[in-house]
């Protein structure tokens, strides 16, 4: 699939609006996406508004896209949906668990990759954020989001105003194992790092850090044991403010 196969993070967008008509259709075919017991238990909260791109800045890291792009998606994690459900139609529910929250994100995330595989075929550009789970508690608050419902994907979306270049990936034979698990051996890790370690981009951003491997950049400076250990904390205590650890 050419689309797929050229895919890239868009964090430049055109003055250029997305059309209600096109964002919807595109929501919408979306909604085919596999789900458990069909339930589809995900929400999405569509920010166009730009004093709130501007509330929802901050858990982004500032990130000049979040504010510049004409649509911020916000993918969530929603059990309270199917609670109330539930509650209007005389049965119990039981889905206030961490177990209920990892069936609701792996929905949402399922749904949100569905969206962009839509987006890429209309030529939109987008940029997942991976800092929705970062700091969960400013988007909640900013989106006001009730219990059992919980952020997992953020995406600013657009019309693209780059073409940045494609960024590496390792071989298919790096990921998939035949039959049982195989594991690493320290010749295989060679075998699938080295090429990307001998990238010159890769290799400049080895030395602009001052490190000398670029595993070193990623352990002590892009996602440290203190950094992953001390948001943990704040997944879980946002985890128990919406009701999944109760």
């Amino acid at each position: 699939m050419k689309n797929l196969e050229t895919r890239r993070s868009i964090r430049k967008y055109a003055d250029r609006e997305v059309s209600d008509d096109l964002l919807n259709r595109l929501l919408e075919q979306a909604l085919r996406t596999q789900t458990m017991g069909n339930l589809q238990l995900y929400s999405v909260v569509v920010t166009r508004d730009e004093e709130k791109k501007r509330q929802l800045a901050p858990a982004h890291f500032n990130q000049p896209m979040v504010t510049q792009a004409p649509v911020v998606l916000t993918f969530c994690a929603d059990f309270r949906r199917t609670t109330k459900w539930a509650h209007c139609r005389k049965a119990d529910p039981g889905y206030d668990n961490f177990l209920s929250f990892i069936n609701a994100a792996t929905d949402a995330l399922l749904y949100t990759q569905t969206f962009c595989c839509l987006a890429d075929e209309e030529g939109l550009g987008y940029c997942y954020l991976g800092t929705t789970v970062y700091q969960p508690m400013s988007i909640i608050e900013t989106l006001q989001l009730p219990q059992l419902v919980m952020p997992v994907a953020t995406i600013t979306l657009g019309w693209p105003d780059e073409q940045p270049p494609l960024s590496d990936r390792l071989p298919l034979k790096a990921v998939i194992h035949q039959e049982t698990y195989c594991d690493y051996t320290p010749e295989l890790i060679d075998q699938f790092y080295m090429p990307k370690e001998q990238l010159p981009e890769n290799q400049e951003f080895v030395r602009i850090n001052n490190k000398e491997t670029l595993a070193q950049v990623f352990t002590d400076l892009r996602y440290t044991r203190c950094d992953n250990e001390a948001l943990s904390t704040v997944l879980l205590d946002a985890l128990r403010h919406q009701g999944f650890l109760s």
